[in-house]
């Protein structure tokens, strides 16, 4: 079997990119991925969209790979480029892990998310959106308030100062926002309690992984309890060092509660195969989810894998399970289809191949 693990590399092309960290994991976790699934019968090798570049849809076109894991999460470090790549490999009609274009930028798109979540009937903070400085005096939301980027992830434009208690506070937030990202600012009613994550896998069924939840430390004191984006890459931090990921020690009732809610948040996106939902647990022990992840970190040391090893999985046999569940989903079954004479034929799948014939996708101008 030939799997292609298709990632960004873009964090050297800007040179003032807030989100550099989180976008140079990416290449780490491809190579984990390619050491764990390589083995006698399967090459898996990384292959990097470099750039705005689109010249990888040719090489894979050539390379017809068995599978496609796809692990990227940016083109030319901006966010938004995630959901095109699973358009390209829809028209290529190759197989791949993880969640389809709609999915990626509905779960990127925070304030059409939330919109989704609450015509499901999914417990998710009250909110709105700052288009403009001006519309943080239309702001009417109980307080204290958190401050988003509305279309980042991985905690990117996160800090202490992102909490905030007053309009003039709100307002600083908000231009900063508007100011780096050139983006609106999501403004949620901030959810004080515990930051509980709930990993899931599979489609059907789909479980739960086991939950894990943010311990956060000394540092954290009589400041907002958030994962900024210091907490979650930059490891010489105090933030980083008093945030850590551990197992969540929840009644019977109540974590079963959050992973409904988990289920019922990535249904409603139609996310497939695996992801993360975070969710704040207010006091009163109500679930509320704060983001839907359905390309989430799967690096041997984040969160995930460590859930898969607290379910006795451990990285080789995630992998593994990442690859087979995309296959069972793409074909019916985890294995090759039988190929020649006497074989069924397969139906002609949603996603057909459109760049089969003719010239293909033409270059960008140079």
């Amino acid at each position: 079997m030939h799997i292609a693990l298709l990632h960004n590399r873009d964090h050297e092309l800007l040179e003032d990119d807030p989100g550099r960290e989180a976008r140079e994991d990416v290449v780490r976790v491809a190579e984990s991925l390619s050491e764990a699934l390589t083995r006698a019968d399967v090459t898996a090798e990384p292959l990097a969209i470099e750039g705005d570049r689109l010249d990888f849809v040719d090489t894979l076109r050539r390379l017809q790979p068995d599978l496609v894991v796809n692990l990227c999460e940016s083109l030319a470090a901006d966010s938004r480029g995630e959901m095109a790549v699973p358009c390209l490999l829809d028209a290529l009609g190759l197989p791949y892990t993880g969640s389809s274009a709609l999915s990626l930028g509905l779960a990127l798109h925070k304030p059409q998310a939330k919109e989704l979540l609450r015509a499901h009937g999914v417990s998710t903070p009250a909110s709105c959106v700052v288009r403009r400085l001006e519309d943080v005096l239309a702001v009417d939301l109980p307080w204290p308030l958190i401050v988003k980027p509305s279309r980042e992830d991985a905690s990117v434009g996160m800090d202490f100062d992102s909490v905030v208690q007053d309009r003039a506070a709100l307002a600083r937030a908000c231009e900063a926002v508007l100011r780096t990202f050139h983006q609106p600012a999501l403004v949620e009613q901030f959810i004080p309690g515990r930051e509980v994550y709930v990993p899931l896998l599979g489609n059907h069924p789909r479980q739960s992984l086991p939950l894990t939840e943010i311990h956060f430390g000394d540092t954290f004191q009589d400041r907002p309890n958030i994962v900024s984006y210091r907490a979650k890459w930059e490891a010489d931090s105090p933030e980083f060092r008093d945030s850590p990921t551990g197992p969540c020690q929840l009644d019977a009732v109540q974590e079963a509660r959050c992973v409904q809610v988990a289920l019922e948040a990535f249904a409603a996106l139609e996310c497939q195969d695996y992801g993360r939902v975070d969710l704040r647990v207010s006091p009163e022990g109500i679930p509320y989810v704060i983001d839907i992840n359905p390309n989430c970190d799967l690096h041997p040391s984040a969160g995930f894998a460590k859930a898969a090893a607290s379910a006795g999985m451990d990285y080789p046999a995630l992998a593994s399970r990442l690859v087979e569940i995309a296959l069972e989903r793409a074909h019916g079954h985890p294995t090759h289809r039988r190929k020649g004479p006497g074989a069924a034929r397969r139906a002609d799948p949603a996603n057909r191949n459109l760049l089969a014939a003719g010239g293909g996708v033409r270059h960008r101008a140079g």
